[in-house]
């Protein structure tokens, strides 16, 4: 049934799109392709697993009129290598949609290659004057810090999926109602695959120059959150931090409940070199069972952390306007053990970039001591 209201969003908001390009008001077209080669290993001497991901992506806007836009973006994703053979639940994952629509398909599904198209941006939105509201895929971008965002209610991301850039959307309604150019009140809900929903409201304002926000709601149903969020700068430096805490529905007390708070700090010096630090605090840290969990996209805002106190600091350093060189380093206590990563992306010609990543994660994890590299070659070509 869900599939086929899908269908039916689907092809309605295609028609509205179809008329406004007929009476001639203005399409914007763009995305990227590229080609990414992921190499997985424990030592550089053993055993190494290869995989290939072809992505496409296309955006699309449809400005009808002044007051109503159109926005259509679609990920289509060809890959191939020893992942698939090797996790025989990657092709459901790949297929499994979290939304309350189901906008994920894998059209070509073989034992060494997937081809797989999803929607993860479909929506209309209504401006006029101090409000908006838009209905549809989206994404809701609460965040104040850069790296981990217990304020992002309703699309948590994982920090090492850096070829994921638009991040991940909700099916949703959104209101927005802008009473002056520093302050605004925001209602969101949204339903995830299994019908629950999750229902927000946010408040931000400005004060003595930094942005301050108040949130509440509930999660999938299950849980009542409250938190806040601000952004300022001493000096040179920019301060951001989010706090969050989140009780269950079904509890014996407020020990039951998960608190998120992180603070962090970043400045440009010059024009060349920008370093962000940032440290998270936990009550109640997720135990990872697997790696893969590091990875995963269907993690919530309470669970962001895996170990009591998390450090993280990165540096950007930027030689020439064409050639970007970072390092990164995440450190967890509990677990014993830490990330670094180091990054270069280069500008080949306009509109193409190559870029090379490495990530080393050394913890215990599920009780068994864990050391992994994951190497990435990307050629990415933008229109």
């Amino acid at each position: 049934m869900k599939k086929l209201l899908s269908l039916v969003l689907l092809g309605s908001l295609l028609s509205f799109s179809l008329r406004a390009q007929e009476k001639e008001h203005p399409v914007t077209i763009g995305g990227y392709a590229s080609w990414l080669h992921n190499s997985m290993f424990d030592s550089i001497n053993g055993n190494w697993i290869n995989s290939g991901i072809l992505h496409n992506r296309i955006n699309m806007k449809v400005y009808a009129g002044n007051k109503l836009t159109f926005g259509l973006e679609v990920r289509n994703r060809f890959i191939t290598g020893d992942l698939i053979t090797l996790d025989p639940f990657y092709s459901i994952s790949l297929d499994s949609d979290p939304g309350w629509a189901d906008l994920s398909w894998n059209i070509i599904d073989e034992q060494a290659f997937i081809y797989n198209s999803m929607i993860d941006r479909i929506w209309v939105d209504f401006t006029s004057g101090k409000f908006q509201v838009t209905v549809g895929r989206q994404r809701i971008n609460w965040s104040q810090s850069l790296v981990w965002n217990p304020n992002d209610i309703f699309n948590t991301y994982s920090f090492f999926d850096f070829d994921y850039v638009e991040r991940p959307g909700s099916d949703a309604v959104r209101i927005v109602f802008s009473a002056t150019p520093s302050s605004a009140a925001e209602i969101a809900v949204k339903a995830n695959s299994e019908g629950n929903v999750t229902a927000a409201a946010l408040y931000r304002f400005s004060l003595l120059n930094t942005d301050i926000q108040f949130l509440a709601g509930e999660t999938d149903e299950e849980s009542f959150f409250a938190g806040t969020g601000w952004s300022g700068a001493i000096g040179p430096y920019s301060v951001r931090g989010e706090a969050t805490w989140f009780q269950p529905f079904e509890s014996d007390g407020l020990k039951e409940g998960t608190g998120i708070a992180t603070i962090g700090v970043d400045r440009m010096f010059s024009d060349k070199v920008n370093v962000i630090a940032q440290v998270m605090y936990c009550n109640k840290p997720l135990a990872l069972n697997f790696f893969n969990d590091l990875y995963s996209g269907g993690m919530t805002a309470s669970e962001l952390a895996f170990s009591e106190f998390t450090a993280m600091g990165q540096i950007t350093y930027t030689p020439m306007p064409l050639l970007n060189i970072s390092g990164s380093a995440i450190w967890y206590p509990d677990m014993d053990g830490f990330f670094a990563g180091p990054s270069i992306d280069v500008s080949l010609a306009e509109n193409v970039d190559f870029s090379f990543v490495w990530q080393h994660f050394k913890s215990t994890i599920g009780g068994s001591r864990t050391r992994v590299n994951l190497g990435f070659l990307r050629f990415k070509y933008s229109f």
